[in-house]
């Protein structure tokens, strides 16, 4: 971390395409979180500590470049007053619309790799979408193989709970819920006594639409270890089978509620 005069700092990242030599730590945050499709997701805490850093660092973490994708990780670090740093992930990535890019900020290393997971980067390659002659289409045959898959049970993964800020993590994943049956105040109260959590991404599949486009799906468990010792599910959904393709999030109580959700969302036309 370089810092000059007023301990404002210089990016050490030429590759950044915004790279500015001369950005205050107050400007290069104000242009991450406007640029960013999730800023409101950030807890309230972090942003206003952010707000107080005296100097900043950009580090490039990760490239990935293909054909169809383009990503890019970058590691924001700050400089508290208290003398302790604060980081901030940013993956930026051309999977929006036409090859638009589009730039996401998490908290954790853990949350941008999931984030990462979460790209499209086409069908599986033991998924089959031929139909008469190779044609996608989401008949009668591919409702049922899509049935198939989304009954597979997660296979079982160890947990390990994480004490990380989360009841405000719970608050997040309930509040980016679009579905109309997601939980209620019941279940918030009760995740407002979570101390600890652990994520675990239980599917994620390209599968074919009919009219020639695929839609993402995407079955997240977020788990959450309340202080009275029980222990709370939160299934969120994440697809793309929406009549325009935008990307949606749906948030269920139980497992078999999420994955039906998934087998009607494959039906749309």
């Amino acid at each position: 971390m370089t810092c000059g005069d007023g301990l404002e700092t210089l990016l050490n990242d030429p590759k950044d395409p915004s790279h500015d030599p001369y950005e205050t730590t107050e400007t290069h945050l104000e242009r991450l979180l406007g640029r960013a499709l999730n800023s409101f997701d950030l807890p309230d805490s972090v942003i206003e500590r952010l707000e107080t850093a005296l100097a900043h660092s950009t580090a490039l973490y990760s490239s990935h470049h293909s054909a169809a994708l383009h990503r890019t990780t970058y590691r924001h670090t700050y400089l508290l007053p208290d003398g302790s740093a604060l980081g901030l992930w940013e993956l930026v990535h051309n999977s929006g619309r036409g090859g638009a890019e589009q730039h996401e900020l998490y908290t954790e290393e853990a949350e941008v790799r999931l984030a990462v997971s979460r790209l499209p980067e086409g069908p599986s390659p033991d998924w089959s979408g031929d139909r008469d002659g190779g044609t996608p289409s989401a008949g009668d045959g591919d409702l049922e193989l899509l049935s198939s898959l989304f009954a597979r049970p997660i296979p079982a993964q160890p947990r390990m709970y994480v004490p990380d800020n989360s009841d405000d993590h719970a608050r997040r994943v309930l509040r980016r819920a679009e579905n109309a049956d997601r939980p209620g105040e019941a279940m918030a109260g009760r995740l407002r006594l979570a101390f600890a959590h652990h994520i675990t991404q239980a599917l994620g599949r390209q599968c074919p639409l009919e009219g020639g486009r695929d839609a993402g799906f995407t079955l997240y468990e977020h788990q959450f270890l309340l202080l009275d010792g029980s222990e709370v599910s939160l299934w969120e959904v994440e697809h793309t089978a929406t009549p325009d393709g935008r990307h949606m999030c749906e948030v269920y109580e139980s497992e078999r509620a999420a994955r039906d959700a998934m087998e009607s969302r494959s039906r749309v036309r």
